[in-house]
């Protein structure tokens, strides 16, 4: 779990640089994220911010791969034959061609 929450920061974070955004809490959750600062987890509020909405990105991705899993396991059985193997060869590489032309 934490290397994909480290690829995922890795994908998304690496490349943006920083904007800002202000957001209006109620009293008692800005006396939350206060503490969570002074807990030392956090350097400061946007930090805390940052690692929840990384955190959310994470268990979104979890769940949309576990749903296409599940959606595989439902799905009808097809013998591993060579014309399989071949057809899901030259989809893959329609794929890759139709993704570099997108480029």
């Amino acid at each position: 779990m934490a290397d994909f929450a480290n690829l995922c920061q890795r994908c998304y974070g690496a490349a943006m640089s920083n904007t800002t955004m202000n957001i209006s809490l109620p009293q008692t959750l800005r006396e939350y994220v206060d503490e969570r600062v002074a807990e030392g987890s956090f350097s400061n509020a946007s930090d805390y911010v940052r690692a929840l909405i990384r955190e959310d990105r994470v268990k979104r991705a979890q769940a949309s791969l576990e749903a296409k899993l599940l959606e595989g396991l439902d799905s009808p059985l097809e013998e591993a034959t060579d014309e399989y193997w071949k057809r899901l060869e030259a989809d893959a590489r329609a794929r890759i061609a139709k993704r570099k032309r997108a480029r």
